[in-house]
């Protein structure tokens, strides 16, 4: 179990933290470069003889995602990136289509999006899907696509990554990295991308707890990455013939609670049918959701993935006006 110590300023912090590493440099001990270190031996400091002031905190039951919590990190984090500030008091706006179509598909869905107010275009030219068969994407004629069109209406792109080997193609091409549901304990991917400093928004699985999403962001934040959000996209239960599966609705509290990362919904894969998107995009915004991820189409029937689940750009539109009632509302309570 991790130990933190809060030290009375960030130079005793940075001599201590100095110390212990030039004496066990194959320790784990973290830095969080103002007045907070870590140590996952707690007799580290016996050993090797060093006497702390009274003035120094030690906090000695620290959970297992020690960097992803808010007692090593009390302030939201903000991720910043060309066209978007996520985090915070931020409503964050993710939208586009579940695939990668043509090129004049996306370039209108990049449209549509603009118009909303969105500033992240979401897409996916790699798609991890349940049968071998169904249609997996057009790589990287897809990314190339997505690019153009973000940067033709001013947007981040955002993608999904699956596989370790892909990662130097789409690096190549997109602002954000889309960690799915299916990869979120892919940890030699979470490893690339803490490696990296692009943001990642990471998908909690389908049938993982809390701690599961929270120790999957640890391993990217341990590896040097801050930059990560999390996304709601609902779990597997007993019941899915409603729904594709059940939107954990109390995660967002929860994690906000737990930690500084962002949290986000995903309403359409938890719905799986579109005329649920909008009453779980209005609960996610009264719950305090801290942006949202929604699919569009212009025309859903005629997607080629998860047409189902897609909402045309004037309903997308409708929402966002919604949305945007309900935390104006909440601000005047």
């Amino acid at each position: 179990m991790m130990q933190m110590l809060t030290m009375p300023d960030s130079a005793a912090a940075k001599k201590l933290y100095d110390k212990l590493k030039l004496a066990a440099p194959d320790a784990t001990i973290l830095f969080d470069q103002d007045c907070r270190l870590a140590i996952d031996n707690q007799h580290m400091l016996d050993e090797l003889e060093i006497k702390l002031d009274s003035d120094v905190k030690i906090d000695e039951k620290m959970p297992a995602a020690i960097q992803a919590s808010r007692q090593w990190h009390p302030e939201d984090t903000i991720i910043k990136t060309a066209h978007t500030r996520l985090g915070g008091n931020q409503f964050t706006l993710i939208a586009g289509p579940d695939s990668i179509e043509s090129v004049d598909h996306i370039f209108a869905m990049a449209d549509a999006v603009k118009h909303t107010g969105a500033t992240i275009l979401r897409g996916g030219s790699f798609k991890p899907r349940t049968n071998p068969y169904s249609f997996q994407g057009y790589g990287e004629a897809g990314l190339k696509a997505h690019r153009a069109a973000a940067d033709a209406f001013e947007l981040d792109m955002m993608t999904e990554i699956m596989d370790t080997r892909d990662f130097a193609l789409i690096d190549g091409y997109t602002d954000i990295f889309q960690v799915g549901a299916r990869n979120m304990q892919n940890f030699s991917l979470l490893k690339q991308l803490g490696a990296q400093q692009k943001p990642v928004g990471l998908k909690r699985g389908m049938s993982a707890t809390i701690d599961d999403l929270l120790n999957a962001a640890e391993y990217i934040l341990a590896a040097g990455n801050p930059n990560v959000f999390l996304i709601e996209r609902g779990i597997r239960t007993f019941d899915h013939q409603y729904t594709r599966n059940t939107l954990d609705i109390a995660a967002v509290p929860v994690l906000q609670k737990l930690t500084h990362l962002p949290v986000l919904i995903d309403p359409s894969h938890a719905a799986g049918a579109h005329d649920l998107v909008a009453p779980l995009s209005l609960a996610s915004a009264a719950v305090g959701a801290q942006g949202l991820m929604i699919e569009i189409h212009d025309h859903p029937k005629e997607a080629l993935v998860d047409g189902a689940q897609a909402i045309t750009p004037v309903e997308l539109e409708k929402i966002m006006q919604q949305t945007q009632a309900i935390r104006l509302s909440l601000k005047e309570d």
